[in-house]
């Protein structure tokens, strides 16, 4: 999820995203600190932790993004609005990733459940993906068009050109009951990252083996890995091309995050640059490919509400800044960044209408709310 590229990655694949059926996409100028809020349908409705209305779920080349809007699959060039034709123009459902050509990854919610589809920006149809059911929102797709997610039958899938390739095996040292819960990213070197949960009760005494920890595919061919996991429940978001990689520690039962990185080469745990000042928790969900930029929200426990969720984000080894809200306390989440600067999110505004927006110049908007 999350893929981005260099800027002048972009300015080279840029040609290619463009077809007779749909609009160009503008070339990648030089940025202009500010919230770019973009074009919406629908519902813009806003409630905390519940499947969101608006908001950008990755950033592609130029000024190319994608997301959800009124609940509906979108993708926006600059700001302006554009739907990803369904045969029901009702269905509900979100694109998650877009790669440097203008592929897209996403998942229509239906009554038997989700599924899987790509979409080229332009086309004039989807592309079901077979046996992909998005796995709870999370799917990638890299520059050479391969998709991952978690298929129905709970393991790991890889799937290119609309058709399934391989599947990931669950690490050989992983212990009995242990499935694949999520696969979330893939870089473009095929590295490919998910999660593992085991729950299994041991015959013999009725102890009951759980937990949730990482796993990376690596790109080589060889063996899964089981990087250290957190504390707690383990929950890796995304990767960028170095191997590094970001997500969060989960202590529950409510909000407790702590945001999380692990470097490369992955030989030792994880670390937590803490959360943000003003917020006791939050996460990381999205990491740039080479700048080693990640972004986030901030969080309070829902009985312990003194601030709205904040956007955040965290420069290279820094530490975590907020990012400026749309309207003063009014809540705002970062799910996207590129090695453009530009973050992706949502934010509600001051008439308490959630907004998909783009952070331009994310880095010199960032600021510590302490100071």
């Amino acid at each position: 999820m999350r893929r981005s590229m260099s800027a002048a990655g972009a300015a080279v694949v840029l040609a290619g995203l463009i077809t007779a059926a749909g609009p160009a996409l503008a070339a990648e100028t030089k940025c202009t600190p500010k919230i770019q809020v973009l074009g919406s349908i629908g519902d813009e409705s806003y409630a905390r932790d519940v499947q969101r209305s608006q908001g950008v779920f990755d950033l592609g080349a130029g000024d190319l993004a994608v997301g959800v809007s009124g609940y509906k699959p979108v993708y926006w060039t600059g700001t302006t609005v554009h739907r990803v034709p369904l045969a029901d123009p009702d269905q509900t459902g979100r694109v998650l990733a877009v790669n440097a050509h203008g592929l897209m990854v996403g998942v229509l919610h239906g009554s038997g459940g989700a599924s899987l589809f790509t979409y080229q920006a332009g086309a004039a149809a989807i592309t079901p993906l077979p046996d992909g059911d998005g796995s709870e929102y999370e799917a990638d797709i890299n520059d050479a068009g391969y998709v991952v997610s978690r298929s129905r039958s709970w393991t790991g899938t890889v799937w290119k050109d609309g058709r399934k390739v391989r599947e990931l095996p669950v690490p050989a040292d992983a212990g009995p009951g242990t499935r694949i819960t999520m696969v979330t990213g893939i870089n473009n070197q095929g590295d490919i990252l998910g999660m593992a949960t085991q729950d299994y009760e041991v015959p013999e005494t009725g102890a009951h083996l759980q937990g949730t920890y990482p796993v990376l595919w690596p790109g080589d061919g060889t063996a899964a890995r089981q990087p250290a996991p957190t504390a707690n429940e383990s929950h890796v978001q995304d990767l960028d091309e170095s191997r590094r990689i970001v997500g969060y520690d989960w202590a529950g039962p409510w909000h407790e995050y702590t945001p999380w990185v692990w470097e490369p080469p992955l030989t030792g745990p994880g670390t937590s640059p803490g959360a943000l000042s003003s917020h006791p928790y939050g996460t990381f969900e999205a990491i740039s490919a080479t700048t080693n930029v990640s972004v986030g929200t901030a969080k309070f426990h829902p009985d312990e509400m003194t601030l709205p969720d904040q956007a955040l984000l965290r420069a290279g080894s820094g530490p975590v800044k907020a990012l400026p809200r749309l309207a003063a306390g009014r809540a705002s989440m970062a799910d996207a960044v590129s090695d453009a600067d530009r973050v992706g999110g949502a934010a509600v505004n001051a008439k308490g209408k959630l907004k998909p927006v783009i952070w331009t110049c994310a880095t010199k908007q960032a600021y510590n709310p302490g100071s």
